[in-house]
């Protein structure tokens, strides 16, 4: 059990560490959210945004991420 907690903990570092490099990247102007291949569909009332672009993005780099703290745990 105790493996679990520190396994708990280390998810929750590592998502306040990509959390806070979020909020640094906005205040740099990084425009995360309005990469070109980010939708917006604006109607009326109605805002639908699809980021297709910046999810691939953070995808792939969450992956290598993890991939490197993988490979360090072992």
């Amino acid at each position: 059990m105790a493996s679990l907690g520190r396994w708990l903990m280390l998810l929750g570092g590592l998502l306040f560490l990509v959390g806070g490099l979020l909020v640094l990247l906005a205040r740099w102007g990084v425009p995360l959210g309005r990469l070109p291949g980010d939708f917006v569909y604006r109607r009326g009332n109605l805002t639908c945004v699809m980021p297709l672009a910046t999810s691939l993005l953070l995808s792939a780099i969450l992956t290598l991420l993890l991939n490197l703290l993988a490979r360090w745990l072992k």
